[in-house]
């Protein structure tokens, strides 16, 4: 009853499996499989090897492959078995006083983070619902409760709150940042199961206080000084050799795991901590139960459509190695050009060699890449055994919108307003501004004929006082005449900054209603995620009825699909669309990008191929291409103030799994058969049939008997119901 770790393993596991069947973890069963089996034999070969008590070492080693499964991703088994081998053999190797000085899991997920690019963690992946924060909160506070290290728990709550609140008032944030980011299921997870290690805090009150303050501060400096991710993770794992050191200073009794629990069932449960932590894992997988059925009936799904579906959109291209990043924002403004201007805020000066105009056909052509697509598949003769054949339809996804409107230019210095740098490239005229106070620059640009949107100037000042500047773009009309460009092109800027984000913020000050995004990124390492936002990645292979193929339904599907997802959602997710391996594509919705193409959105890491240069040999198959060391993310994102907060923030993983949103039409076979086969087959249709109709309507929302009758008119055969004696369908 006494031993803190039946609850530890208990609410662990209960967390798991809700991520698995409600947040779509990124995780398989093998992994959780070979995590748990890894775990378990490295500590059964260490407590033979130490003669130790095996079934409380076997306790301990589950606890810590079940924190890895929460944590840890990784797109090999291999890894999760080394990483639940280091986070076991730690304990036993890496040991002061009788005592293991790392979090096993921790120290784990460092190693591995520090010697390979084939793990990462997923911080955004709980998101931020207020029911599973509470939820955490109750069955972590009871689990620290048991082990009689609530304090450390609530010291470092506290003191990382007070960093994280405090920063954002200097800043003049909003409090729904500091809200958004405390009510991370991560945070929560590192604050109740992992910072909260008996076996790895100082002994005493007083020296678990001041661990906790440590590690908060470490936390806070990472994540909010040098812009790293995992800010919790490395602290953690900074300030444990401390420890030893700690209780030096400070003795007192150490901790100890109880050797024997009471086999008594009705006297823990007359406990009334027991019976609320009972309640809470119910609560859990009642909300896991409920989730999971609904998901069932809902799904994940996207599809595409034509660019002239949203009229509020933005497509952004971010290429990143490291520090490195090249920005391209391309738009579909179509007033005045005159009437055009963007504000970017941006971390570093900028110099004119890192800004160019790029060329809107290697978007468009990205945009097609990385488009989900359709695919249609024939149904083979069933009285003869042919192989399937398919073909694939392509259709572009929507383009962009255009960005604030901000525009001119007049002196500065007694505003506190610095123009730092002033360029013309192609048809824009660039500023590159800073300033001391928002008041002023807001001033600035009201006086100088730029139309500031009420409340520009809060959202200004926090950018400010982050030291960050900004770069203002205009139409210069001149040079669009002379170059002869009918639209405008895309702006790219190459910076260098640990700043892996988005500002979005700024954009949604003069919104009249939601916005959409397109991210395309490009990197060496994988697929790329948000760090403070779940990133979802969309239900494919769904099956559709073949009336959806008209352009008119399949635009009005897709805008269907895609308000159920967001709605689902409460529009505080990031949806991912497709993650490939830039080199080959299956199927195709447009070629992959060149090597020149590549560069010329920033991948400076591709080689520059000569126009006029050999041609590939047609021997080589066309998987093969010199742009296999890049990698596509696109992530389609709805977002409004409410429920984005703060601006977009990523990593890049080491994930390389290719994904895909595919959406299957299959044709029946219309073709003369006379065999007992096609009685069999023509049944099996009408199931389909009716399968692919429910389908759609759960995607949509669309009423099922109107999904039926379309189907109908386009030839399917539904199921139908006897009517009349049941001899009239006999031999129908």
């Amino acid at each position: 009853m006494s031993d803190a770790r039946h609850g530890q393993i208990a609410t662990l596991a209960a967390l798991l499996g809700y991520g698995l069947t409600v947040l779509d973890f990124d995780i398989t069963i093998a992994q959780v499989v070979v995590t748990i089996v890894a775990a378990l034999t490295t500590q059964a070969i260490a407590d033979a090897w130490t003669s130790r008590d095996r079934l409380s070492g076997a306790k301990s080693a589950l606890i810590s492959s079940l924190s890895l499964c929460l944590l840890l991703r990784t797109d090999t088994l291999v890894m999760a078995a080394i990483a639940a081998a280091l986070a076991v053999g730690s304990k036993f190797l890496v040991r002061v006083r009788g005592k293991h000085v790392f979090n096993p899991t921790n120290i784990a997920i460092v190693v591995l983070l520090l010697t390979t690019n084939r793990v990462w963690v997923s911080s955004g992946q709980w998101g931020a619902q207020a029911m599973l924060a509470f939820l955490f909160a109750c069955a972590g506070l009871l689990v620290v409760n048991r082990a009689s290290r609530s304090d450390v728990t609530l010291a470092f709550m506290a003191s990382y709150a007070a960093l994280i609140v405090g920063r954002s008032l200097w800043l003049g944030e909003p409090l729904s940042i500091p809200l958004h980011r405390l009510e991370s299921g991560a945070f929560l997870l590192f604050s109740f199961f992992m910072i909260s290690d008996p076996k790895t805090t100082p002994d005493s009150r007083a020296g678990r206080v001041l661990f906790a303050a440590l590690v908060a501060c470490g936390a806070a400096y990472i994540q909010l000084r040098l812009f790293r991710t995992n800010g919790l993770l490395w602290a953690l794992a900074a300030a444990s050799p401390l420890v030893p050191l700690i209780d030096r200073v400070r003795p007192a009794t150490p901790y100890s795991w109880p050797r024997r629990s009471s086999s008594h069932v009705s006297l823990l449960w007359r406990k009334p901590m027991m019976r609320f932590t009972a309640f809470t894992l119910a609560a859990l997988l009642w909300l896991t139960a409920g989730a999971a059925s609904a998901e069932a009936f809902c799904g994940f799904y996207v599809a595409k459509a034509d660019g002239k579906l949203f009229n509020k959109a933005s497509h952004v291209v971010l290429v990143r190695d490291g520090d490195r990043t090249v920005i391209t924002m391309s738009n579909d403004f179509r007033g005045d050009p005159k009437e055009f201007a963007m504000v970017v805020p941006v971390p570093t000066a900028i110099q004119r060699e890192q800004i160019n105009v790029g060329d809107r056909s290697v978007l468009d052509h990205l945009d097609a890449f990385t488009a989900p697509r359709l695919v249609e598949y024939y149904d083979p003769d069933p009285c003869r055994v042919e192989e399937d054949r398919y073909r694939l339809f392509e259709r572009a996804l929507p383009m962009a919108a255009s960005a604030a409107p901000m525009r001119g230019q007049v002196g500065a210095k007694s505003l506190g307003v610095t123009i730092e740098a002033s360029y013309t490239v192609g048809e824009y005229d660039i500023l590159i501004l800073s300033a001391t106070q928002s008041a002023g620059l807001e001033t600035w640009l009201t006086t100088n004929g730029y139309k500031i949107p009420a409340g520009a100037s809060s959202v200004l000042a926090t950018y400010i006082k982050q030291n960050m500047r900004f770069f203002v773009a205009r139409v210069n009309l001149t040079e669009q005449a002379r170059l002869g460009f009918a639209t405008l092109r895309p702006i790219q800027i190459a910076y260098e900054s640990p700043k892996f984000m988005l500002p979005i913020r700024l954009g949604m000050v003069n919104a009249d209603g939601p916005q959409e995004l397109f991210v395309y990124t490009l990197s060496r390492k994988g697929r790329v995620e948000s760090t403070n936002y779940r990133t979802i990645k969309l239900r494919t292979d769904a099956e559709i009825p073949t009336y959806v193929k008209d352009p008119k339904v399949f635009a009005s599907m897709y805008r269907a699909l895609f308000e159920q997802q967001v709605t689902r959602e409460n529009m505080s997710a990031v949806f991912q669309e497709y993650a490939w391996d830039m080199g080959w594509c299956d199927p195709c919705a447009a070629d992959p990008l060149s090597a020149n193409e590549l560069r010329q959105l920033g991948v400076w890491w591709v080689p520059r191929v000569p126009v006029n240069g050999p041609r590939v040999a047609p021997s080589v198959p066309p998987s093969v291409s010199a742009s296999q060391d890049v990698f596509v993310t696109r992530l389609h994102v709805r977002y409004d103030q409410s429920h984005f907060p703060e601006d977009l923030v990523f990593q890049d993983t080491g994930d390389r799994t290719n994904f895909q949103g595919r959406y299957v039409l299959r044709q029946p076979w219309t073709g003369p058969s006379r065999c007992e086969a096609a009685v069999a087959y023509e049944k099996q249709l009408r199931e389909r049939h009716e399968r692919e109709a429910q389908t759609l309507a759960a995607l949509t929302g669309w009423s099922i008997d109107d999904i039926r009758q379309r189907m109908q008119k386009d030839g399917a055969l539904m199921p139908q119901s006897p009517d009349g004696p049941w001899w009239k369908q006999l031999w129908r």
